[in-house]
């Protein structure tokens, strides 16, 4: 087969789309990479660049002017689907172009996009190819193919639903799930990065993983400020991952480090600090590390909410974080063991070895 993977130019929308990428290309089958912002390390997949006039913050400027009651609320994580719908829209605009030129030339028989690269369906059925919508994030994959493809934006293009979905949410964890979807284990993948020998080698302290959004923005939900002020308080070792500025006066028990492999070293953390990303949340899930994450914009009031229900983490404003907030993620034996029960649960979920073959069906239909 050959096989057209899509994702938004932004690396937390692409890295989870790797591992079923790879997974195709060493079955035999030719894969690209359609998306743009990659990170250094793609486990040697091909990729092209389609996002030269995306833009997310022109976007986002542009939907706020048209709805600023509905913008106001996803600023504080309020907003569900409704203004994610309106961005991505206009968003997708932007890659249609770029997408069906790459599409004419590499003839694919198949095309994979993530739950808001929409311009892959629209493409697909332009060139009438079988498309298949990968979840990447904790929101259900078809809520919000459905909130993108109703934007206003998108209105009178003509967008096929997808032959089939893949759902990678744990089931303990997910809220609700898509008639007739396959499951694929969420495989935690980082873009890679060197880790520092000091970071090969347990510490003298429980180590505590603290990392940022990819993306800089309003209520971002950063936790590293309120950790560096409470660290000298807890019994661990803080490492702060791409700190956003260059940190002085650090307490003893804080290091920092530049971009990481974190899919590597989260199996050997405490627990993992970070802004409630969905592909943060996942691999500390995967990992069976409690989690502390901040609520924020966009889906991460409602991830740091799910994680919280489901009892295998804290949800905490960044800005209040506190030092009995992390000895609690350190010694509340309840959080770890939910943890661990979702890993457990991962752990089971069909690998992405295994859904190559549904892909190969599909394209053959």
């Amino acid at each position: 087969m050959r096989i057209m993977v899509v994702a938004a130019p932004l690396q937390g929308h692409l890295l989870p789309l790797v591992p079923l990428a790879a997974a195709c290309r060493d079955a035999g089958h030719d894969v690209v990479l359609a998306g743009g912002n990659f990170p250094p390390d793609l486990l040697g997949l091909r990729t092209v660049d389609i996002g030269g006039r995306f833009s997310l913050p022109r976007s986002a400027m542009r939907a706020a002017l048209r709805h600023p009651r509905v913008a106001r609320a996803e600023m504080k994580g309020t907003a569900g689907h409704g203004f994610v719908g309106e961005l991505f829209g206009r968003a997708n605009l932007s890659l249609v172009e770029p997408l069906m030129r790459l599409a004419v030339g590499e003839r694919p028989d198949l095309i994979v996009f993530e739950s808001l690269s929409e311009a892959g369906a629209i493409v697909g059925g332009k060139l009438s190819i079988p498309s298949v919508l990968q979840e990447n994030t904790l929101w259900p994959a078809d809520d919000l193919f459905e909130a993108v493809t109703t934007s206003s934006p998108l209105r009178g293009q003509r967008i096929p639903r997808p032959a089939l979905t893949i759902t990678v949410i744990p089931p303990s964890v997910r809220e609700g799930s898509p008639v007739g979807a396959v499951p694929m284990r969420p495989v935690p993948y980082s873009g890679g990065g060197e880790i520092p020998d000091w970071l090969r080698a347990p510490g003298d302290r429980p180590r505590v993983l603290v990392s940022r959004s990819t993306i800089e923005g309003p209520n971002d939900g950063n936790p590293g400020p309120a950790v560096i002020a409470a660290a000298a308080e807890v019994d661990a070792e803080f490492v702060l991952v791409r700190p956003a500025s260059a940190a002085r006066g650090l307490p003893p028990n804080v290091r920092t480090v530049g971009r990481v492999p974190l899919n590597e070293l989260l199996p050997y953390a405490a627990a993992f600090v970070h802004h409630s990303g969905a592909g943060s949340i996942l691999g500390g899930l995967a990992a069976g590390v409690p989690q502390l994450a901040t609520p924020g914009a966009g889906d991460r009031r409602h991830n740091a909410e799910l994680l919280a229900r489901r009892g295998a983490g804290l949800a905490v404003e960044a800005k209040a974080i506190t030092a009995a907030d992390l000895t609690r993620l350190l010694t509340d034996e309840s959080l770890r063991a939910a943890a661990q029960q979702v890993a457990a649960e991962i752990a089971a979920m069909p690998a992405p070895e295994s859904v190559v073959a549904e892909l190969g069906r599909l394209a053959r239909a």
